[in-house]
């Protein structure tokens, strides 16, 4: 009975049948080979030994183990059998769980499916190879991505393509479970849902990675297995060909945790969200509509400001306004002014070079000779304690010395194996800075001419943007710094810009409900945001108790009408 299910499981079909057979009287004995057969949750069979049997007057017997509700002696040890029946299905389990982590462990892919985009070597089951018939739109996904676009917005391109969806193509590779999604409407076979392309930017696998135990149960008995968090993932890197690189699948990942809106509500495109912040509170800028007469184009409409400022005024932090076009012009001039360097100027690179790890190589001379002293003085420690013991065994010094030398070589040796360890770490930070300038300059050569930004430049090749207050200095002009923290080697140098004066931000002002300075967003704003959400909300509550009034009127009249006719039918009868 129930083939295929576990024990463990009391939800199995004909057990069910069963139960309900006996409900409707139609059964008053059950027979099993063994009280496993019954089942091997010790809680559930002892309910249904001790309580459902007995109150619907089911006898059980359990041949090979003496059991026999009828027989009260022999029922004293079934609960201990059933516990042991239990136990020995949680070593089976635990067996399972270590042999499917070891078999993960060596990057062997296990699941039923392949994922979208990769079919299961024909050769080897456990092992993926890129389906070359979806491959591209995986690739156009992450591309979309990498240019800004949300998951609506990629979800809407990809059903104007009329690409298949993923469920819809694995039904038609003959995967079983997933055609029952479609009957019906094939319509449905190519919408793609936010879920799906979310899942798709979120997964490791399309970097050439196996990733694992996204879900799990708490223990044996528990068939709720909740969603853990990316981070909690376990990921075997490299184990088969990524269909995207492991740089754009991490840019993506940052794009997607800094939860951005590229667009706002006047269209324009926001392709530093998620990179500029503040440089005092280290809150976003948020880029905002600034009502103007002239509109040249749409960017010259828009001003970053401290998010932070926004919405709790000077109490936390100050406006840090910045034009989106000066803004632009300024990390497009700074990107070009690197990249014409790293194509002619050899010199000017050497600089940046020894600028950047001068003080890194200088100070990895003397980590490495610290380094060298340390090991020295180790291996001396490891020969004092052989000595030390020598001198123990052959009674050349008491029990008591002894451990007073030995405690001390033990305290020095711990002392000096955490500073190597920690030596260890920076010689190795710096190696890697020195790397990371060879990659920026091979990176940003790409980039020589560059006359658009658009948000996978900036993302490829910046980490953030930290924008100060603007500063008036003694001869009357306006200037605002801007630091840059390019991919690979950070900071390099602030940049000053003069803020174009003819677009003047438009200045603070206090909320006409509470009182609370904000930054308005049009000339004609009255209320802070707060003020303005709760305003809009009494309205549309106040809309919709009219539209219910008016309603109920209607009714009224209605039913006042209908009583009418009824009585004038009456009338005439």
């Amino acid at each position: 009975m129930d083939d295929g299910y576990s024990g463990t499981n009391f939800q199995r079909p004909s057990f069910q049948n069963m139960i309900k057979d006996i409900e409707s009287g139609l059964i008053n004995c059950v027979i099993t080979k063994d009280l496993s057969r019954l089942g091997r949750n010790y809680l559930d069979c002892g309910l249904y030994l001790e309580v459902f049997f007995p109150e619907h007057n089911v006898r059980y017997i359990a041949v090979n183990d003496g059991v026999d509700t009828l027989n009260k002696s022999a029922m004293d040890i079934t609960p201990f059998r059933n516990i042991l029946n239990e136990m020995y299905a949680a070593d089976i389990s635990v067996k399972i769980k270590s042999a499917y982590w070891a078999r993960f462990q060596q990057g062997k892919f296990m699941g039923t499916t392949a994922p979208y985009g990769y079919i299961k070597d024909p050769a080897d089951h456990n092992h993926l190879l890129i389906d070359d018939k979806v491959a591209h739109v995986v690739k156009e996904i992450f591309d979309l991505a990498l240019k800004g676009n949300g998951v609506a917005k990629i979800c809407r391109h990809l059903n104007k393509q009329h690409i298949l969806r993923p469920a819809a193509y694995a039904a038609e590779r003959g995967e079983t479970g997933f055609e029952r999604h479609f009957e019906g409407n094939e319509d449905k076979r190519y919408i793609w849902s936010g879920n799906s392309v979310r899942s798709i930017l979120r997964s490791p696998i399309y970097a050439g990675n196996l990733v694992g135990y996204k879900r799990i149960a708490a223990n044996m008995k528990s068939k709720k297995r909740p969603s853990k968090l990316p981070e909690e993932w376990e990921v075997i890197p490299n184990t088969h060909e990524g269909i995207v690189t492991q740089e754009e699948f991490d840019i993506v990942q940052q794009l997607i945790t800094s939860r951005r809106l590229p667009q706002n509500k006047g269209g324009f495109v926001n392709i530093f969200a998620g990179v500029i912040k503040c440089v005092d509170c280290g809150c976003a800028l948020r880029a905002m509509n600034v009502h103007r007469r002239k509109r040249p184009e749409i960017i010259d409409c828009v001003q970053y400001s401290c998010n932070n400022y926004a919405r709790n005024g000077r109490s936390e932090c100050s406006a840090h306004n910045i034009e989106a076009r000066d803004l632009f012009n300024a990390v497009l001039a700074d990107i070009n002014r690197f990249a014409d360097m790293a194509v002619n100027d050899e010199k000017a690179v050497r600089a940046i070079e020894r600028r950047l790890t001068e003080t890194d190589q200088s100070r990895a001379k003397s980590l490495e000779k610290e380094k060298k002293k340390l090991n020295k003085r180790l291996a001396e420690l490891d020969r004092l304690f052989s000595s030390l013991y020598e001198d123990k065994v052959m009674e050349r010094i008491t029990e008591r010395n002894f451990e007073m030398m030995s405690g001390k070589y033990q305290k020095e040796q711990l002392e000096i194996e955490a500073r190597l360890k920690e030596v260890t770490e920076t010689l190795n930070d710096s190696y890697e800075k020195s790397q990371g300038v060879r990659d920026f300059l091979s990176l940003i050569r790409n980039y020589q001419g560059l006359k658009e930004l658009d948000a996978t430049i900036i993302n490829a090749l910046i980490d953030k943007i930290l924008v100060s207050e603007r500063e008036k200095l003694a001869d009357g002009t306006v200037r605002q710094e801007i630091k840059i923290y390019y991919k690979f080697i950070g900071f390099v140098g602030e940049l000053h810009i003069t803020p174009t004066k003819r677009w003047t931000a438009l200045k603070p002002k206090n909320c006409t409900v509470c009182g609370v300075e904000y930054v308005p967003s049009s000339g004609i704003s009255k209320y802070c945001p707060a003020c303005a959400k709760r305003i809009q909300r009494e309205k549309s509550n106040e809309s919709k108790r009219r539209s219910r009034e008016r309603n109920r009127r209607a009714c009224i009249e209605l039913s006042a009408k209908n009583d009418r006719l009824i009585l004038s039918s009456e009338m005439d009868d």
